[in-house]
């Protein structure tokens, strides 16, 4: 059986390579703020804040630390919701 976090890193680079890109992501944060979303708010919040998320950070042309600080702060929007 695989391991779920080697399938996921496979994934994660598979899928990058597919679309053409190179994200300057921490997939682990990106990860923790779906499970943030999900347990906030409701399950399907944590694709649509994930993809929110990158979304803004594409707009924006985000570096590391600008995606970083957008996801610290759609953190705390989704502690605080409700």
């Amino acid at each position: 059986m695989s391991n779920p976090d080697e399938v996921l890193g496979r994934w994660w680079q598979a899928l990058c390579t597919e679309l053409g890109i190179a994200p300057d992501a921490d997939p682990e944060a990106l990860l923790d703020l779906a499970g943030t979303a999900a347990h906030s708010i409701v399950r399907p919040a944590a694709p649509l804040t994930t993809f929110l998320v990158g979304y803004a950070a594409g707009l924006a042309q985000a570096d590391r630390d600008g995606l970083a600080s957008l996801v610290e702060r759609a953190e705390r929007a989704a502690e605080d919701f409700g």
